[in-house]
Order: structure tokens, then C-alpha cells, then sequence
């Protein structure tokens, strides 16, 4: 779909990755029989009741707006004359999210009325099962790094918020490496986020979703490691090979780690039929459903658009509103154009 809008892309990938995650939440943490027994033979095919209400997100999409915050955030900087690299913005921005959490005391105070307008928003205040190691590394007085690993994690905690380092098309394997370093230490945590960051990247340039993970995989492979190098061959051959079923879905894995929640993301979206389907392929299997429904949900949104997303599930996504005003924000700071600096200021 090369004629979709660069705008409609980043809608339809922070807007999609919500949708992904909000359906994934209601199942997370229940075995493929238990999902079948509770809805039946096809699963989960709409929202579930989950933090008193349907469409409910949960940590992944509160990080993910972190993360296009700060990339805003660093836009505006950079329009004001600020130097500001990005780690560091990433930094704050993850620390922003951390005070919403009620975890204040960890690092010197924010405030809220004049630190931008997302951390304002009360629903970002709710804690969504917020990951551990998410959470002890941002209460440490440094952020990891990929020079310098904080710990030997690879848990998904950093792919699930990288998609909008994607969007922006700005070194994505790089600095989607250092985003996810940032809380987790082990290699193949940080470059499956800077493997996914690419192919938004490539999404965003109008290249196909399959020529995105093949040129990812080819041009990134020396340095993929075998951890991330083998799950993205392994769901290109379950693509090939195998039935499409959830009993292939957790063949990949369950998504609990990095490399698995890539591998499960890319076998699901090169084999959706439209945009519903392929998220209910991510979130119907033993796993963290709600991750893996996020990241089909931002390439399936990345390379379709907004348009491709069910406007049923938008209208009872939460803070869709808020998060397609997001989304506007940073393509419009991606294209250049001026965003209120007031809304984002540069701390």
C-alpha cells in the first residue's frame, strides 16, 4: 500500500499497536485451552472487561507514548536550538512514565503542570501491571546502555515501546538498540527492538511488509546475533511451511522475551488477511497476548494505515482520542512542522 499518507501511518501504527495490545489484555496470561474454553473454538475476537472497561490498554501502549513523546519532545528541541540526543530523551521520557506509576520517589520530582501534556493525562496515572524489570532499572540513578547493559534481561519490556523510533525514520536500528538498553541489558533484548524499529522504518518509506523483514534480516544479520537472527528465520519458515493456526503461533514461543515476541509479531503479520485478523492471530496463544497484539498491531498499522483498523474496536479503544492527537504530533515533528513547544517542552 504505497499511496497511504505518511500521517495515516503513524496513526494507524500507535493507534494499531493500542488496538493489538487492548485485545491482548483481557487473555494475557491463560493457555490456549483456557482461551478456547472461555470463547470458544476461534478464541478472543473482540475486547474483554479488563481495568473496569473494553478496550483497556495496558503498559505497553502507556510506553509507546512515552517513546513518541520524547521523540516529539526532541523535535521541538532541536527547532529551540537545544542539543538533546536522543537516549536522553528516551531516558526522561521512560522516567515520566515511571512518576505516572505512583513511583515518584525513585528520581528528583516532575511536575505535572508544566512538564507537557501527557503526563497529565489521568488514565496514564492507572497502573497497568507495569514490567519488573522495566520499572528496577528506571529506579536506578543510570540508565543501561548497550555499551555499558544494566542487566541480562531480555524480556519484551523493550520491543513492545520502540515502534515510534520507527515512524520517524531517523537511524531506527540504532537508536531502537539504545531505547530498549535503556532497561534491558541482554543483546538479544535490544536488538529485536532495533530489528522492529527498522522494519516500521521501512514501512513508513511504502515498502511491503515481507520486503521490510527480508531487507531488515539481510541488512542487519551480522549483527542480529543468533538469538534474533534465528526467530525472525523461524517464523519466515513457519510462514512458508507450517499451518496457519495458533498451535504455530506457540511454536515461536510466547512472546515473554524479545526474540519470541519478534518472531511471533512477523509470522502474524505476513499472514494476515486484514488487519483484524492478523492481531487475533497475535493474541489467541499461551503467552503475553497482550505484547505480541501490539507489535502485529503497529506493523499492520504502519503499513496499511489507519484505515485498515476496525472502527468498532477505535471507538472503544482507550484514549484513542489522546493517542491519535499523539500520533499527529510526531508526524508533523517528523515532517518538520512546528509542534506547540508548550505541549513538549525540552526537559
Amino acid at each position: 500500500m504505497t499511496g497511504v499518507a505518511q500521517r495515516d501511518r503513524v496513526r494507524g501504527c500507535l493507534l494499531g499497536g493500542a488496538v493489538g495490545d487492548a485485545l491482548g489484555a483481557g487473555v494475557e496470561f491463560l493457555s490456549l485451552a483456557q482461551i478456547r474454553g472461555r470463547w470458544g473454538p476461534a478464541g478472543v475476537t473482540d475486547y474483554d472487561t479488563i481495568y473496569g472497561r473494553r478496550g483497556a490498554i495496558t503498559d505497553d501502549t502507556q510506553m509507546t507514548l512515552f517513546t513518541a513523546e520524547a521523540l516529539v519532545r526532541l523535535r521541538c528541541a532541536r527547532g529551540l536550538g537545544v542539543r538533546l540526543e536522543p537516549v536522553v530523551a528516551l531516558h526522561r521520557a521512560y522516567l515520566r512514565w515511571l512518576h505516572t506509576q505512583a513511583m515518584r520517589s525513585a528520581h528528583p520530582a516532575f511536575d505535572d503542570a508544566l512538564d507537557g501534556w501527557l503526563i497529565r493525562v489521568p488514565t496514564l496515572h492507572s497502573q497497568r501491571a507495569p514490567g519488573n524489570t522495566c520499572v528496577s532499572a528506571l529506579t536506578l540513578a543510570q540508565p543501561g546502555s548497550v555499551q555499558y547493559p544494566i542487566n541480562d534481561s531480555k524480556g519484551c519490556g523493550g520491543i513492545m515501546r520502540v515502534a515510534p523510533i520507527g515512524l520517524c525514520g531517523e537511524r531506527p536500528f540504532e537508536i531502537g538498540c539504545q531505547a530498549c538498553a535503556i532497561t534491558h541489558g541482554h543483546p538479544a533484548g535490544y536488538l529485536a527492538g532495533g530489528a522492529f524499529a527498522s522494519i516500521i522504518a521501512l514501512c513508513m518509506q511504502g515498502v511491503p511488509l515481507a520486503d521490510a523483514v527480508t531487507r531488515v534480516r539481510q541488512d542487519h544479520g551480522p549483527v542480529l546475533g543468533v538469538d534474533v537472527g534465528t526467530a525472525i528465520d523461524r517464523a519466515l519458515a513457519a510462514l512458508a511451511s507450517a499451518p496457519r493456526s495458533a498451535e504455530t503461533v506457540e511454536s515461536l514461543g510466547q512472546g515473554w522475551i524479545a526474540e519470541e515476541a519478534l518472531s511471533i509479531a512477523i509470522y502474524c503479520a505476513l499472514s494476515a488477511r486484514d488487519f483484524a485478523d492478523g492481531v487475533l492471530l497475535a493474541v489467541n496463544h499461551g503467552g503475553d497476548s497482550d505484547s505480541t497484539g501490539a507489535l502485529v498491531g503497529n506493523l499492520l498499522g504502519a503499513a496499511w494505515g489507519a484505515a485498515a483498523i476496525p472502527p468498532a474496536w477505535l471507538a472503544e479503544l482507550e484514549l484513542a482520542e489522546d493517542i491519535g492527537a499523539l500520533a499527529d504530533d510526531l508526524a508533523a515533528a517528523c515532517e518538520g512542522v512546528a509542534v506547540d513547544p508548550a505541549r513538549y517542552p525540552p526537559r
